[in-house]
């Protein structure tokens, strides 16, 4: 298909620009010696798995339906008849399938670490009463367990809701309450802080974790940096990252783990919507299909500003308009922004950098239908990944 027979609204991975990134981030591999995966919290469109694969190390997962997917997706298919038994212990099936698998969650029940230890080889834990709740079962399992910690360094601004060493954060071990005693198995030290920053605030953030926490490296086989590298945005300093991942392992002797979500999949993807009204009310208001609470809801949680393709600052251009959505949300707005020329009802516009953080947090609000999902090869053509209808809207409810 041509992208613009893709029905509306429908969100776009372009093949082109998800290679550019990766090719980045294996390049940072390939220098250091870390090793990157996918934060699948981030971007999930296993139709491109296999291609991440090619690039990264693995993934990481926030928790089981995550981790399977993964294993499914990206770990399992690389091996396609190498390997019968799904339950498989990890550690095997990580020699199979070339790729890792880790996990982290606040909290793990007993029925999902039953599974979680059959197909990932990495387990990171927020608390050590989750540690020695599992013990059991992950050192039966033969899989790699972390602790979480956290370095009580915020380097954010104005996020408040994405900073886990905020006061009060329940997301990893602070150095008062870290239990020397209870590492008896544990193999690795994972912290994760960043939001869409640049590698200083990693370096600070490493200081005050080496600080607290370096005491313990000398024990352990890995560190997992966790998320938030904005490795792949074109002001990133790359040499800052490289030059604190080769200290690392110098002084440390550590396998570094990095798992970028936003940095895999930034700058490429779309959504297309359509222009279904406008109404007059201070300021022409354009009707989309697309919603920013249904389809892209960091627009009101950040709250941000989504680019818009060939569009510019309010009063920018000749002509600012108010694009919202058509569900009942009075505050279903994505924002103001001024054109060239006034658009027309059946007019599509294209919102960019919408591969992250969007796909992955869609909802059925007011039933609004999902947006479709396309990959637009290297070549231009578009392949229909996805479609949703009513039955997608019913299945979530009773």
């Amino acid at each position: 298909m041509k992208r613009n027979e893709l029905p509306t609204p429908c969100f776009v991975v372009g093949e082109a620009e998800l290679k550019h990134n990766l090719e980045i981030l294996a390049g940072v591999q390939k220098r250091t010696g870390a090793k990157i995966l996918l934060a699948q919290k981030a971007f999930s469109m296993f139709r491109v798995y296999p291609l991440i694969a090619e690039y990264l190390s693995g993934a990481c997962a926030s928790g089981l339906y995550e981790a399977r997917l993964a294993y499914e997706e990206m770990l399992e298919k690389q091996s396609a008849g190498q390997v019968e038994n799904k339950t498989i212990k990890a550690r095997h099936a990580k020699e199979k399938m070339g790729g890792e698998n880790h996990v982290f969650s606040p909290a793990y029940t007993a029925e999902e670490m039953q599974e979680i230890v059959t197909i990932c080889d990495h387990i990171v834990f927020n608390s050590f009463s989750q540690l020695e709740q599992h013990r059991a079962i992950w050192r039966k399992s033969g899989a790699s367990a972390g602790i979480r910690v956290n370095p009580a360094c915020s380097t954010q601004e104005g996020h408040a809701i994405y900073d886990p060493c905020a006061p009060f954060s329940r997301l990893g071990v602070t150095r008062e309450n870290f239990r020397p005693d209870l590492l008896e198995g544990v193999e690795g030290l994972h912290f994760h802080t960043l939001c869409e920053q640049n590698s200083d605030d990693l370096v600070k953030t490493f200081d005050a974790f080496e600080r607290d926490f370096g005491e313990f490296l000398p024990r352990m086989k890995w560190l997992n940096l966790g998320g938030g590298h904005h490795i792949t945005k074109p002001d990133y300093d790359l040499f800052a990252l490289e030059e604190l991942l080769y200290y690392i392992r110098a002084k440390y002797d550590v396998q570094v783990y990095l798992e970028p979500g936003e940095a895999v999949a930034l700058n490429a993807g779309w959504l297309d919507t359509c222009v279904l009204d406008i109404v007059q009310n201070g300021m022409p208001i354009l009707i989309l299909d697309a919603s920013a609470a249904c389809h892209m809801p960091d627009v009101l949680e950040m709250p941000y500003r989504p680019p818009l393709v060939n569009a510019g600052e309010p009063n920018e251009k000749a002509v600012t308009c108010r694009l919202a959505a058509r569900t009942c949300l009075a505050g279903d707005v994505i924002g103001d922004y001024s054109f060239d020329q006034m658009p027309k009802i059946g007019e599509r516009i294209t919102f960019s950098d919408m591969a992250i953080y969007s796909m992955v947090k869609t909802n059925t609000f007011n039933g609004m239908p999902l947006p479709s999902i396309a990959y637009q090869r290297e070549d231009g053509d578009c392949e229909l990944v996805k479609t949703f209808g009513y039955e997608d809207f019913k299945g979530r409810l009773s």
